[in-house]
């Protein structure tokens, strides 16, 4: 019995896990990256599964474009310096028309829209879209990772001051230096994975075909979509505390 409630368990935490559509999403993107390092750029079954994918993803991500709309629009935090709200809302700006014109595109991989030269640059209008907007973002993971260092540094002091008197205050710049540790370890993974998805824009808008090859765009677009499944896990949920 006490198996079958572990097997439930892990049944219902994958159900909840792969109820959600951006987890779905990235599953997808993982195997449609993964498809395209196989192939290498060469015709075969890798290929079409790759393409495939690719259109099957740009129906997940319709009306997505809305989010990052919302994002704009909502006000920043007070505490975030006037720089990194400008590079957080032109993020959303970017990412927002690179979702939009991805709509288009898909509109003409289905048939509906019929000009294929128009399609094809606002293809790569959408991609650079893309690129910029996640430029954004590593210059904004960047700042905050620094935001983050300087402030561990100045509770390190304190706590430094305050170690050993077992006061309130010890406990709460303590769980400051744990959260602020945490809050680092998420945007440096961030930060890894917006550095890679970079390079992928690069690869697929052919910018170093030499250097980025089909093979590479394929592995680094597969290693961000592993990246980005473990950043969409649920938290494990909390111990029960002894009364």
């Amino acid at each position: 019995m006490a198996t079958l409630d572990v097997t439930r368990a892990e049944i219902a935490f994958l159900v909840m896990y792969l109820n959600k559509a951006e987890v779905r999403d990235k599953i997808c993107r993982g195997i449609q990256y993964g498809s395209k390092f196989i192939s290498a750029g060469e015709p075969g079954v890798a290929q079409q599964v790759d393409k495939t994918t690719s259109l099957a993803r740009k129906v997940f991500r319709l009306a997505k474009t809305l989010n990052e709309l919302n994002a704009l629009l909502a006000p920043a935090p007070k505490s975030t310096p006037l720089p990194l709200v400008l590079l957080g809302k032109a993020k959303n700006a970017l990412v927002g028309t690179f979702l939009f014109l991805d709509q288009i595109v898909w509109a003409g991989r289905t048939g509906i829209y019929k000009d294929k030269e128009r399609l094809d640059m606002i293809s790569r209008i959408s991609l650079f879209c893309w690129l910029a907007g996640t430029s954004c973002t590593t210059l904004v993971e960047v700042a905050e990772i620094t935001r983050l260092g300087t402030a561990t540094k100045k509770v390190a002091k304190e706590l430094k001051l305050a170690r050993g008197t077992g006061s309130i205050e010890e406990a709460k710049l303590r769980e400051q230096r744990k959260e602020n540790l945490k809050k680092s370890r998420a945007r440096s993974l961030n930060l890894i994975k917006s550095c890679m998805d970079i390079l992928v824009a690069a690869g697929l808008l052919q910018l170093a075909p030499k250097t980025i090859t089909p093979r590479v765009t394929g592995a680094l677009g597969f290693i961000t979509s592993v990246i980005s499944c473990y950043q969409l896990l649920p938290p494990p949920p909390a111990k029960a505390k002894d009364v």
